[in-house]
């Protein structure tokens, strides 16, 4: 019962990627669709639980920046909105 709430809570609270301000630190929830962009994501090292923080939008927005397990990685803004987080 008390998992059950938190993950209820945790649907309530978590947002897009690209809605991040820069210096905001997240956790990854969830993805929104199957595919060759999850398989890439998934290959760069963006898991469910995986820790991040939004270092940069580029000029025009897109790409986005961020560092995730001790590395930096630009990925596109189409991407990025398949990314739900929690903000921590």
């Amino acid at each position: 019962m008390i998992n059950q709430s938190l993950d209820t809570q945790r649907n309530l609270n978590r947002v897009r990627l690209t809605e991040l301000k820069q210096g905001d630190e997240a956790i990854i929830c969830a993805f929104e669709e199957n595919g060759r962009n999850l398989l890439r994501l998934r290959d760069m090292g963006m898991l469910t639980g995986t820790s991040l923080r939004l270092i940069r939008f580029a000029l025009l927005g897109d790409p986005i920046e961020i560092k995730a397990r001790g590395y930096y990685l630009s990925i596109r803004k189409s991407a990025a909105d398949l990314i739900w987080v929690v903000k921590k």
